[in-house]
């Protein structure tokens, strides 16, 4: 299924957009790999700056969420294990006092998040299973991803993610990746 790719930095937001944000942009905007100097922190943190001012609508599953905590942990480990100032193995990081100030960030950014979204249901219950998994198994995508395109197209909401992995997935999905916005 054909996507419909809009440019992340030409699109005009508008109240009557509804939207669902990719694990990936909250990280660029809040997560450890964001980076004033990196070009996608700033085309996304604008995005969202110009979506808010209008009122679009973002919304937010617990499967986006779950992937920017556990991705924000597994980085900050990573980052912090490369200075020798944690163990290499990530559980024994986690279950010591210096995954604390961790934790403390990523609730603060978790809460940033919160404050600018709607909270949506996944749609497990009535997701077909089945046809997932024959999708999941026959193209190698990634199982949450899967999930996440069934939501948006069940809900009506245009995808803003930086993901190439969402070509062809029956989408409004919203990008700066020219490998997207080429599909």
């Amino acid at each position: 299924m054909k996507n419909t790719a809009l440019d992340v930095q030409k699109h005009a937001f508008s109240a009557a957009d509804r939207l669902l944000f990719d694990a990936n942009i909250w990280m660029y905007i809040f997560g450890p790999q964001g980076n004033p100097a990196d070009w996608r922190t700033n085309v996304y943190s604008k995005a969202l700056a110009d979506l808010l001012r209008v009122g679009s609508v973002i919304f937010l599953d617990v499967l986006v969420l779950s992937e920017f905590i556990n991705r924000c942990a597994r980085m900050e480990h990573q980052i912090l294990a490369r200075l020798g100032q944690a163990t290499e193995d990530f559980k024994p990081f986690r279950d010591s006092p210096d995954f604390e100030p961790v934790a403390k960030s990523i609730r603060s950014n978790v809460q940033r998040i919160l404050k600018h979204c709607t909270r949506i249901e996944s749609d497990f219950v009535p997701l077909d299973i089945r046809a997932t998994m024959d999708e999941y198994e026959s193209n190698s995508s990634d199982f949450n991803d899967l999930v996440l395109a069934a939501l948006c197209r069940s809900h009506g909401l245009a995808l803003v993610t930086h993901d190439a992995d969402f070509i062809d997935h029956g989408l409004t999905v919203i990008s700066a990746n020219n490998r997207l916005l080429r599909s």
